[in-house]
């Protein structure tokens, strides 16, 4: 469950990268703390836009912020993590989400699932991440069951479209659920101002999931004879492309209208990385740093003349070299790299044991990005780049 919105560490910069990772990993140790082990395969970079969005109005204090011990996936680095409401709201709709999800594919008997054993023990799955997502709603007073209304909806308006059926009805139930847990963020962070715009972002954001879902999906649902709401509807790609494009203005309108303490990360989000995600699925345009698993974005591109920063040291001076860890740790940072397939697939890993910078099997590289931008704010299109009100 990856999500559409899957930056490239490439164009985070250093900071960025820190505190985009600091919300995944607090989304997947929140779900492992609250619901056990198996809680945390449903982590997903859309889920932690929440934790991202509340401490982003709130503002970062010291109460947000916990050191996490070594994980293989951070190359047995400890790490500091996000914690607090704005996680345990990102934990509880990606469990009923996800359990909304596999009770699909049980009713599809897609694969294992059309066996009766296998598909017996997913509906105790969902059954459970189902109960355990409301009840972690219910701590941080959110309702999941506006959540559990739309999935439920979804599948009757599905059964119900046809050819002529605008794409917007099929989209709407999910539209309604992520308006939902958006506006919930402004509750947390105590700015109840910003509940109606970032419910619009929301509903937009919304639309876009299910929107590209439909693009990325369509051929092999054609293949395969799967439902599709494009196909469904007969919706053509230009008119989908049409949709994209004005929720992307949609979402950059609605997030100019609402207040946050500190805004970088979400406008690169919803805004810059949300709008690669559209030519990305629309094979319009694309970045070689693609994500490779769903605990955490692959390394940057590492530039040949200053290693360990994509685009050079931009304080200038040589970057210290990195720590070595000790046998064991390298070990299980070994096991996790071979297990995530980060040695093939990453552009750029750190070894396991000397720390220093790899480049993976595969790896390769296409990115635009203009490295005198990035160095300055950040992302690649933010401040001086465009007028776009960072």
């Amino acid at each position: 469950m990856f999500g559409i919105v899957r930056p490239c560490s490439h164009r985070l910069g250093e900071s960025l990268k820190t505190e985009w990772m600091a919300h995944l990993c607090g989304l997947c140790l929140t779900l492992r703390r609250d619901h056990g082990q198996l809680a945390r395969i449903v982590t997903n970079y859309d889920g932690l836009l929440l934790s991202v969005l509340t401490e982003a109005q709130a503002g970062r204090t010291p109460d947000g912020r916990r050191t996490a011990g070594p994980c293989a996936l951070r190359g047995m680095r400890t790490a500091s993590v996000a914690r607090g409401e704005g996680a345990r709201l990102a934990a509880a709709v990606s469990l009923v989400l996800a359990a909304a999800k596999v009770r699909d594919h049980v009713a599809d008997r897609d694969g294992l699932l059309a066996r009766r054993s296998m598909a017996a023990a997913a509906r105790r799955v969902a059954a459970g991440w189902g109960r355990a997502g409301a009840h972690s709603g219910a701590t941080v007073g959110f309702d999941t069951g506006v959540l559990v209304e739309a999935v439920d909806r979804q599948l009757g308006l599905e059964t119900l479209a046809g050819p002529g059926t605008p794409i917007l009805t099929v989209t709407e139930p999910t539209e309604t659920a992520t308006a939902a847990a958006f506006a919930h963020t402004a509750v947390l962070a105590g700015r109840p101002g910003n509940a109606t715009p970032l419910a619009e972002a929301g509903r937009l954001f919304g639309r876009l999931a299910h929107l590209l879902d439909a693009v990325e999906d369509q051929q092999a649902d054609a293949l395969s004879g799967a439902w599709n709401p494009l196909a469904a509807t007969g919706t053509s790609r230009t008119e989908a492309r049409r949709l994209a494009d004005d929720a992307l203005r949609g979402i950059r309108l609605a997030l100019r209208e609402a207040e946050f303490a500190d805004g970088r990360l979400v406008h690169l989000l919803l805004v810059h990385e949300l709008g690669r995600s559209v030519d990305r699925a629309f094979g319009t345009r694309a970045c070689g740093h693609e994500p490779e698993g769903s605990f955490g974005p692959p390394p940057g591109h590492q530039a040949p003349e200053a290693p360990g920063h994509p685009h050079g040291n931009p304080f200038g001076g040589q970057p210290p070299l990195p720590d070595k860890g000790g046998f064991w740790a390298g070990c299980a940072a070994a096991l996790g790299l071979c297990c995530t397939c980060k040695v093939c697939c990453a552009d750029e890993f750190e070894g396991p044991w000397s720390r220093k910078r790899r480049e993976g099997c595969c790896a390769n590289c296409d990115c635009d990005c203009d490295p005198s931008c990035c160095e300055v704010c950040e992302c690649c299109e933010c401040c001086s780049c465009c007028d776009c009100g960072l």
